[in-house]
């Protein structure tokens, strides 16, 4: 890592402040994250499988002896031949998220498992040496940006500290030197005494044993390798990015970032969670989590189409299109970027059940995108009985109602999104009463995106009544384009007060 000082951007949060986030990605509102690595293979349990088979009597631990025989004779490293990708076109799958409505796409380069995507100069362990024999991130990147698509990568070597830590307590080849380059340091996450399987809290960090200088400068070698091969337009870590340790290479990193996307005119986004950087600095991730109100700053939540896991496990539980469009409408009205993930089979195929939500989700995108692409939130991000709880790993399907209603704004015109049908015949949006100072002069037109015409609408002092065709269209959320007059000379299409901009 050279020149990391090189440019308008220094080490330390004052300088790093000046970071924008780039209108792209404010404009892309729904991105695809893709969970594939050499743990696709045993599919069972979920991505956290090379970690969970060496803690003993864990059911991935029992399951491995009983299917593989034992880790001794039959380690993790031992999947990696059987990952051959023989089903892997980088175009097909870029083709499908297009079609499912996506403006940016982030493979995950390395897992906590320690094996890298993409063809590192500093591990051997990496899918162009081994399994598939290919630059997996490479081929995607190249792809993507054939299609005018935004690139990004997602990092989650921090995690691989304490990963492989189980294995050292029993007879596995965790503990066999020669296959260090993939499993070390493997050291124990909990202070003497403590129980290193049970999850630590994450919010309180200092009860981790913190990794080392040599882990924490080949942490920061790979990070900026990936900048240096990849130029990516979006950068993901993972969270233990927040482990005190990590606060100096943080800032290092970003600086040598952005520094690095300055020189080549290039606007990007890093994304952390919880409070691991200052939030004026990168771009707040909450992991399949959710706001309750409209934040000012652009965010992000990341969650997948699959409930169990976020690579591929046999068996798993899928969400619905309706749900995920109602999760990207509510995240987009809060002024949120959604990206979404999906987990391949180890051949490379994207399941069926996931090519059916993606597909579904691009056809609602085709017909109602203009309500969210290029949309800024308005000044009240909906209104409704039901209520979002603000957490991360929040993984409760939410249930909306015809009454949740949620707004976003662009080119003048302000689209409330109404995400049921309502059963009587009529929509009534309460935030648009006759003389509501929300808007620049009385609503002048409705429309219902999809069908043609307008709809009748009249303001009264309970609300926008809209009365809705006899029949409900066949979508997932309803989008009303909505039009007010100016306040001189009641001209249609006044200009609308945004909350950010």
């Amino acid at each position: 890592m050279q020149g990391e000082q090189q440019g308008p951007f220094r080490p330390d949060w004052n300088s790093l402040a000046a970071y924008r986030i780039p209108a792209w990605y404010r404009d892309a509102k729904f991105g695809i994250f893709i969970h594939w690595g050499v743990y696709s293979v045993p599919a069972f349990g979920n991505e956290w499988y090379p970690r969970n088979m060496y803690i003993q009597g864990s059911p991935e631990y029992k399951h491995h002896i009983a299917t593989y025989g034992p880790q001794a004779k039959f380690g993790y490293k031992d999947f990696i031949p059987q990952f051959k990708a023989e089903h892997f076109d980088a175009d097909a799958w870029v083709d499908l998220f297009v079609r499912a409505g996506a403006r940016y796409i982030v493979p995950v380069a390395e897992h906590c498992d320690g094996f890298a995507m993409y063809d590192s100069d500093i591990t051997g362990w990496n899918a162009v040496k081994m399994g598939p024999h290919r630059d997996v991130v490479g081929a995607l990147e190249a792809a993507t940006r054939q299609r005018g698509l935004h690139f990004g990568v997602s990092s989650h070597r921090a995690e691989h500290w304490w990963w492989y830590s189980g294995g050292r307590k029993f007879d596995s080849d965790v503990r066999d030197p020669e296959f260090a380059g993939l499993y070390a340091p493997a050291r124990p996450r909990r202070l003497p005494g403590e129980n290193d399987e049970k999850e630590p809290d994450p919010n309180h960090l200092e009860r981790w044993l913190p990794p080392d200088t040599a882990f924490l400068d080949d942490w920061l070698a790979r990070s900026s390798e990936l900048v240096d091969k990849y130029h990516p337009d979006f950068m993901y870590f993972d969270w233990w990015i927040g482990q005190p340790a990590f606060r100096p290479y943080l800032k290092q990193f970003a600086a040598y970032y952005y520094n690095h996307a300055s020189a080549r005119a290039q606007g990007v986004v890093l994304t952390y969670k919880d409070h691991d950087f200052p939030e004026n600095a990168a771009v707040l991730d909450i992991e399949r989590g959710k706001l309750d109100a409209l934040r000012l700053l652009p965010w992000q939540t990341d969650t997948s189409v699959s409930i169990h896991s976020w690579g591929y496990v046999k068996g798993d539980q899928y969400r619905d299109a309706k749900s995920l469009i109602d999760e990207l409408v509510d995240v987009v009205s809060k002024n949120g970027n959604l990206l979404l993930n999906v987990g391949p089979e180890a051949d490379g195929t994207i399941p069926a059940q996931a090519r059916t939500i993606l597909l579904d989700m691009g056809r609602w995108l085709t017909t109602n995108g203009e309500a969210i692409y290029d949309s800024r939130p308005w000044l009240l991000y909906g209104e409704g009985p039901t209520v979002v709880t603000s957490s991360a790993l929040n993984t409760d399907l939410q249930e909306f109602t015809p009454e949740d209603i949620r707004f976003t704004t662009s080119k003048g015109a302000l689209y409330a999104i109404a995400l049921g049908w309502p059963t009587h015949g009529e929509l009534r949006v309460q935030s648009l009463w006759r003389g509501t100072p929300y808007l620049p002069g009385p609503v002048c037109s409705v429309q219902l995106l999809g069908q043609k015409g307008m709809l009748t609408a009249v303001q009264r002092d309970d609300g926008l009544h809209i009365l809705l065709p006899s029949s409900a269209p066949d979508e997932p959320a309803f989008v009303f384009r909505i039009l007010a007059a100016a306040h001189s000379g009641g001209r249609c299409g006044g200009a609308l007060v945004a909350a950010a901009r």
